[in-house]
Parts: C-alpha cells; sequence; structure tokens
C-alpha cells in the first residue's frame, strides 16, 4: 500500500487552477466492457445522480489495494458514435482537478488523437507532488447517469505511442502511468476549475508551466494550448446540471470493507442538489485555496475527495508520531480528537472535529477500504489537504469556477 495523493502544482494566472489531487495506490480488478451510451439529459433527478463505492478498487487482493478512494464507471465513447463504446470501471472520483483521465491499458476503443502544430500528436504531462501522468490527448463522448460531455478532451495516460518523455516532464518524479502506480483505471477529475491549466498554458515562454507538448515519435516540444483544448471539466459539457458537484457519503465507523454514496450533477440546478444550510466557502481562484486554522496559526488548505487520508502538518509540529514502517501516515499511540476552522475567501467560517487514528491498526485488516482517521504528514507542511475521511458524514459541494449557483458564482466549496 502507498499514500493515495497525486498532488498537482501548477503556476498559475487569473482564474487558472492550482492544486490537483488524485487517489492513493491501490485499486481493483478493472471490469471493462463494450456498451451503448445510455440516453437521457439530467432532465430529471434520476439523471443527475451517480452511484460512488469507496472499496478495495482495481488492484484488490494485491499489496496495493486501495483505501478511503471512491471509485465510479464511465461510459465512452467515439464522438458521435452510440456503438463504439466502452463503459470503464475503477475510475477514482476526484474534486481536487479538473478533467477525465483514462489509462491505455483499459481503453480498448479507439479515439480521435488531438493534433498541434504541423500536425503532431499533443500529449500532456500531469505533475503531482510524487510523480506525474504522461499521456496524449484525446477527443471522446462521456457518458455518467444521464448527464453527456460531447466531444470532450480528455488524457490517455501511458501506452507505448509516445515512450521519450521530454526531461522537463520526468524530472517531476515517478511516472504513475499503469495500474499499479496509479491504483485506479482513471481519474473523474470534478474540481473547482473548467480546465486543467487555464490561461497559462495559452502563453507563449516562460510563463507558460509546460503541461502540453507537440510529440513525434521521436521528441517533444513543448506547445501553447487554447483554453477549448485543454483536458477539461466534464461537468461544464453537460447541457444542464453543468455548475458543479455533490458527494454524499455515510458516517463511518473506524474501518470498515466498503460504502456506498452518490455523486450528484448540479448544485441548486434540481430538487436533490440544493444547498440547503450548507456554509459556502469561496475558494480564491488565484491559489485554488481556502484556509485553515489550527493550533492558533492559519494554513492553506483544500478540501479533495482524490487524497485518502487528511494530509497536515507534520510530526514536529504536530507532536503525533507516524508510523515505523508506513511513515506516510500517523500513529498515535490513541485516537486523537483535534478541532480546526475552515475559513473561505468570503470570511465564512466553520469550527470542526476531526480524528487521528492509528493508520497501523486502521488498516492491519486486509478486508479493509474505509478507514475514518487516516491521516498523515503533508509535504507541504504549510497546508492542510481534506482528504475522502473529511467528506464522511458530509455533504460537500464543489462549485467550478464563473458557473452560477445558489450560493453565488464559484469557485467555492460548501458543506
Amino acid at each position: 500500500m502507498k499514500p493515495a495523493r497525486l498532488h498537482a502544482i501548477f503556476s498559475l494566472l487569473l482564474a487558472g487552477i492550482l492544486a490537483t489531487t488524485v487517489g492513493c495506490g491501490g485499486s481493483s480488478n478493472s471490469s471493462n466492457s463494450s456498451s451503448s451510451a445510455g440516453s437521457g439529459g439530467g432532465s430529471n433527478a434520476a439523471n443527475n445522480v451517480q452511484t460512488i463505492t469507496v472499496s478495495a478498487g482495481p488492484t484488490a487482493g494485491t499489496n496495493l489495494r486501495s483505501i478511503n478512494e471512491a471509485f465510479t464507471s464511465v461510459i465512452v465513447c467515439a464522438p458521435g458514435s452510440t456503438s463504439n463504446c466502452q463503459t470503464i470501471s475503477g475510475i477514482l472520483v476526484d474534486t481536487g482537478s479538473p478533467g477525465l483521465r483514462i489509462l491505455s491499458s483499459a481503453l480498448t476503443i479507439s479515439l480521435p488523437q488531438q493534433t498541434g502544430a504541423g500536425g503532431n500528436a499533443v500529449v500532456e504531462c500531469l505533475p503531482f507532488v510524487d510523480g506525474f501522468t504522461w499521456g496524449p490527448v484525446h477527443t471522446a463522448d462521456l457518458t455518467i447517469a444521464g448527464e453527456h460531455a460531447k466531444s470532450l478532451p480528455m488524457q490517455v495516460i501511458g501506452g507505448s505511442t509516445f515512450p521519450n518523455i521530454p526531461t522537463s516532464c520526468s524530472s517531476n518524479g515517478a511516472e504513475e502511468d499503469d495500474l499499479s502506480s496509479l491504483g485506479a483505471n482513471g481519474i473523474l477529475g470534478l474540481g473547482s476549475f473548467a480546465q486543467d491549466c487555464g490561461d497559462a498554458c495559452t502563453l507563449t515562454g516562460s510563463s507558460n508551466p509546460g503541461l502540453y507538448y507537440t510529440c513525434t515519435s521521436s521528441s517533444c516540444t513543448i506547445t501553447t494550448e487554447s483554453l477549448v483544448d485543454q483536458v477539461a471539466n466534464p461537468v461544464v459539457f453537460f447541457a444542464s446540471d453543468n455548475n458543479g458537484v455533490l458527494i454524499e457519503l455515510p458516517a463511518v465507523a473506524a474501518a470498515e470493507t466498503s460504502i456506498t454514496g452518490s455523486l450528484i450533477f448540479g448544485i441548486g440546478t434540481q430538487s436533490n442538489n440544493g444547498l440547503g444550510n450548507a456554509t459556502v466557502y469561496s475558494i480564491n481562484p488565484s491559489t485554488g485555496d481556502i484556509t485553515t486554522r489550527f493550533n492558533n496559526t492559519t494554513y492553506t488548505s483544500f478540501l479533495d475527495s482524490g487524497s485518502n487520508a487528511i494530509y497536515f502538518l507534520n510530526a514536529a509540529s504536530t507532536g503525533i508520531p507516524t508510523c515505523k514502517d508506513l511513515t506516510f501516515w500517523y500513529c498515535p499511540t490513541s485516537t486523537q480528537s483535534l478541532s480546526a476552522t475552515n475559513q473561505g475567501a468570503n470570511g465564512a467560517s466553520g469550527t470542526f472535529t476531526f480524528t487521528v487514528g492509528n493508520a497501523d491498526t486502521l488498516t492491519n485488516n486486509v478486508s479493509i477500504a474505509v478507514a475514518d482517521g487516516l491521516a498523515g504528514p503533508n509535504s507541504d507542511a504549510a497546508t492542510f489537504d481534506w482528504g475522502l475521511p473529511f467528506f464522511y458524514g458530509r455533504h460537500v459541494y464543489t462549485a467550478i469556477d464563473k458557473q452560477n449557483t445558489p450560493g453565488g458564482v464559484g469557485p467555492y466549496w460548501a458543506y
């Protein structure tokens, strides 16, 4: 088992995305099958709800089993087709990043390749704290629940077509381009922004963070990528229910084998996704963060279903020891009950408690895939990463940048 965070950090301009977090290593057997895309368009409540399951995932039964990772399935079709389609399961639900990314090993249908200057293929490098994904940009029609995203730019991760990864990409760490390293068959990025890079990748020169390349079979060159061509949040492509998402997961005991919840599309667009009494925490659009007050100190923070634990500070600052072997998690001698206060850019704030359990105990049983209290030190000790345990027992809304909602214009989180 490894830590389930691939937290990506980009250089941003106004209204770009800053932080992307993808889940922990360990997933389950992939069940891929051909299927025709369903009909419907989010016009009634049944069409905007997708089941999600926190389970052992596509690598179940191996030492890379998942814990605290929410999976679902998607239907991917060649653009315009209702027969050249595939249902792909074991897709990680990630509110910390925008964009659909699918392992090439899990994809059995052919999708059109995006091309750039000189007709060469466009390939993306997405950097994370502990590594990167590499693969070409393709176009697909996506169906999930009753929602449809037509001609969606997406990344096909890995494969053998573009093996010569430039050092500007590979210098980001380990390549995470297969099931054993990614722990999922793909990532469904439903985060706070419409594209995965934003304005920064439309620029030339040193201001461009270098996520997109044009590649021949032997070499790659950093390129600009327009907003309409960037790997995009599928939600903004929906005809309706396109301003954000709501994740509903039940409260859990310290450890369970699996739980089932709902991914609901739209905020205030139907009877099942109203904000109710949720507090809206506006996100700073230039940083992608809110703030957390903990032990009389203020830190940057974000809510992210793609992280499998609450990652914060370090052992020296918390006084909580890390585990002997799993040093990326905390192992207190007894469960700690802690308090923190989140505050949005709009000034809204709320105090809550969270627990830090002993990760050795929580993960000792190989059948356990759900562990409330799983936490660990953050690679950035000045940031709180509120991962999936924060979502247990809460209704958590993610509103997309510049989209209108009953709680105001996104981006924001609400719960």
